[in-house]
């Protein structure tokens, strides 16, 4: 299939005929997920749910879908996230709206969503989320203690953009901040603080490769190591817990080593690392 592709190869053609093309092409550049990245676009492009598209499919593609789904095949094709094509990706229970302004929300980040909800008060408490992009973390939570007060910051006014829509979509509670880190935040004002910082090195070659090359690199990594951005966290952490408050950080498969050493040395206890379902080390978290 040429590059761009042709809508002249979809128009007035069979659904499951131009789901097989744009599944063949797909295969060879983007992997196993090529027949459902398919179907998801072309549901993108017809508002032809999946189900429908294999109860139907002799329906063809009009002209305006066939354009349409070229031109998403396309962008996919030159290794465009399939996330900031449709513009939404779900996470946890929620479909939330990205943009190139945020990392793509991820599943082993539902991790710290789920650690927060087993560590933290059972009645009501103060939880912030550091670097919230598109605020897929801070609104998790949210949706699952609507008693909490959930506040989310970036330093990204894009990014704090994002997260109002999908905040405003999904009809929940959440105060958004501006703030470099800790920068803004009260003294003792926090039961859980969570965060998804940049972790990965600044030298490592997959920052240029797949995906990653369209996601904001600000987001992906703060250079040197990859640590800096926990240092910074940890920095400021303890003047912002309450006492028994507790910091949450996702890191790296390789970095839970290094965060423990630095949670240790922050001065926090009860240090401990937990495993992704891949079984990799993924969230560092400690107590005040």
């Amino acid at each position: 299939m040429e590059r761009p592709p042709s809508p002249g190869l979809f128009i007035e053609q069979r659904t499951d005929e131009s789901l097989t093309r744009a599944t063949a092409a797909l295969a060879q550049a983007a992997g196993t997920a090529a027949r459902l990245e398919a179907e998801l676009l072309l549901e993108q492009c017809s508002g032809w749910s999946r189900t429908s598209q294999r109860a139907w499919p002799e329906r063809r593609l009009d002209p305006a879908t066939a354009t349409a789904f070229a031109a998403q095949l396309g962008r996919r094709l030159d290794g465009e996230p399939i996330a900031y094509i449709r513009g939404t990706q779900a996470f946890w229970t929620l479909e939330l709206r990205v943009t190139p302004a945020t990392l793509i929300p991820r599943p082993e980040t539902e991790l710290l969503v789920e650690t927060a909800l087993a560590r933290g008060p059972a009645d009501r408490a103060s939880v912030l989320d550091l670097g919230t992009g598109s605020g897929a973390i801070a609104l998790a939570v949210a949706s699952e203690r609507p008693h909490w007060r959930v506040t989310a910051t970036d330093r990204s006014s894009a990014a704090l953009a994002v997260a109002r829509a999908n905040r405003d979509r999904l009809g929940l509670d959440l105060d958004l901040l501006a703030s470099d880190w800790l920068a803004t935040i009260a003294p003792r004002s926090c039961d859980l603080i969570l965060s998804n910082p940049p972790y990965i090195d600044g030298a490592d070659p997959h920052l240029d490769q797949g995906d990653l090359r369209f996601e904001p690199r600000n987001a992906l990594t703060p250079g040197a190591d990859g640590l800096a951005a926990i240092r910074a966290i940890l920095a400021d952490a303890r003047r912002c817990l309450r006492p028994g408050g507790w910091l949450m950080v996702e890191h790296g498969y390789d970095q839970g080593a290094a965060a423990r050493t630095l949670f240790n040395a922050a001065g926090l206890v009860e240090v401990a690392t937990l495993n992704d379902l891949a079984g990799l080390d993924r969230v560092t978290l400690g107590r005040r």
